[in-house]
């Protein structure tokens, strides 16, 4: 094997293990998720607690693939394409670890609603099925980024546009049940605060299927239309 093969097997390497981390990452954010949302339901103090605390698995995560991908662009000097592979990684890390973030507010939310003994997801079971959908949205974009699939990718961000009725739905019934009984407004506000969190997580879902086409494509899709993407993706 030369010298220059050699190095391209290396290269390889760096690259399959970073992405490997990067998937990783990504199953232990769905796992936070989860759990947060279930916490939310349940109020399960334990399961509350290991939210909050696997979170700096999560930050512990985003720092050790930006490390990697620091030594690849120093020890490697890759050429556009893997360039731009590796820009992108360092943006989903991001993502992800916000994501992370979230999950650990809902946590933190579904503890505080819980302690005031406040059965608010019972009564709002559309932010249950919002989480749903951005677990699905997370799982389909990660599944994208694996297989480098941009038609999967698009599916993401079309399916953005659902969370976002969701949440506005949310907002409508707890406004309905803060005006019938003002009583509710402060654990209703932490309604508010889960959904929120549930929506950013799909943005930032929708974040990382950007960043998939970014990769295959080259193209830069972020704050553009779905249609307009979708003519972008149609192209040979």
């Amino acid at each position: 094997m030369g010298a220059t093969e050699h190095i391209s097997t290396a290269f390889e390497a760096d690259l399959d293990t970073t992405r490997t981390r990067v998937l990783q990452m990504g199953g232990l954010v769905e796992a936070q998720i989860l759990a947060a949302i279930n916490a939310y339901v349940t109020g399960d103090a334990e399961l509350i607690r290991q939210v909050i605390e696997n979170d700096a698995r999560v930050n512990g995560y985003e720092v050790a693939i930006d490390g990697a991908c620091n030594q690849i662009v120093v020890r490697r000097q890759p050429a556009a394409s893997d360039l731009r592979l590796i820009m992108a990684i360092s943006k989903i890390v991001t993502d992800l670890e916000r994501m992370g973030d979230e999950a650990k507010k809902i946590a933190k939310m579904a503890k505080q609603l819980h302690d005031q003994s406040t059965p608010t997801a019972q009564r709002f079971p559309a932010i249950r099925h919002a989480a749903e959908t951005a677990v699905k949205m997370l799982r389909q974009a990660l599944d994208a980024f694996a297989r480098l699939d941009v038609a999967v990718a698009a599916e993401v961000l079309k399916e953005d546009s659902e969370i976002d009725a969701e949440f506005k739905s949310v907002l409508r019934e707890l406004i309905t049940y803060m005006m019938e009984d003002p009583r509710t407004i402060t654990p209703a506000l932490g309604t508010v605060w889960v959904a929120k969190a549930v929506e950013r997580i799909g943005d930032h879902a929708k974040n990382v299927a950007e960043q998939v086409i970014y990769i295959v494509r080259g193209t830069d899709v972020r704050h553009t239309s779905f249609e307009d993407i979708e003519r972008e993706l149609s192209k040979e």
